[in-house]
Formats: C-alpha cells, structure tokens, sequence
C-alpha cells in the first residue's frame, strides 16, 4: 500500500489541476458544454469529482456521511472562484478523511453489489476504495484538459 501522504499528493495534484483549468478558463466557457452529444462543462466534471471523493472516501469509507445529489453533479452552473474555493476545502477534507483510514480494513458503508454478481472488487478495502477514488481524479483530470481544449478550440 502507497504512504498515505503519498496518495494524497496524487490527488491532490489532480483536484489542484482541475481547479485552475476551471478557473483559467472563466466563468463562461467553465459553465460551458462542448458541441459534443452527452458532453459535461468543466464546471460539472470537477462539481462530480468534489462529490466522487466526499461519497468514496468519506461517507462509503468512513460511514460518515457527505451529502451528495450526484444527477445535479453533471448539471451544476456557477461562478468559478467559488467552485475553486469549494475544491480547496475538499482536498483539506479529503486529508483528514485519509488519515482516519485503515487501507485493509472493509469500507463502512460499501453499496452493495446487484444480486448474482461478484462484489466490486475496489470495495473489498478501504485501501481499494482511496484507489479508486483517485482513478475517478485521474479519468476526469484527462476529461477536463479535453474538454478545455475543444472549447477553447471553437472560440
């Protein structure tokens, strides 16, 4: 299993990184879907990562509930500063919820697996829930700069 401190500078890392392609690119286009069928803005991919990690880490980890509406995730509009502030305030959470995890102990509150399938196997321990935490950062991380990248394309 990676360091604990470790871990968190990967993810760190990727929330850091989404935080300033959503703000580099302003409230408009950040608040923008690509021309693309069933695309997110920015401001929604990193609005679904925020709740990825409260859900994984936290509430399925810990037992300790954070909130979250994940439908309005991909529809989520608003002003960029405060979303940046808010992806602040999640990796600063994320490190408290990572110190208080035992990586081979069983999540608290892992969803259940449909009847006749095998159990997921990245809830088979806390340790396999952070990792697939941080594999939901580094997909959206790479979805974003896409993202980034048509918009500022058809500008």
């Amino acid at each position: 299993m990676i360091e604990k401190q470790t871990y968190l500078r990967f993810c760190d890392g990727a929330l850091s990184a989404m935080r300033d392609i959503v703000v580099g690119l302003g409230d408009d286009l950040a608040n923008t879907r690509p021309p693309l069928s069933g695309a997110n803005s920015p401001f929604a991919i990193l609005t679904h990562c925020l709740g990825v990690c409260g859900y994984w880490a936290s509430t399925v980890n810990l037992g300790r509930v954070v909130p979250r509406d994940r439908e309005a995730e991909f529809t989520a509009r608003g002003p960029v500063l405060a979303l940046a502030r808010d992806t602040d305030a999640m990796r600063r959470s994320l490190g408290e919820w990572v110190a208080d995890v035992d990586p081979f102990a069983a999540p608290a509150m892992a969803p259940r697996s449909p009847a006749g399938t095998e159990p997921d196997f990245f809830t088979a321990t806390q340790g396999a829930v952070l990792l697939h935490v941080y594999e939901e950062l580094a997909q959206h991380l790479g979805q974003l700069e896409l993202t980034r990248d048509i918009l500022l394309h058809g500008r």
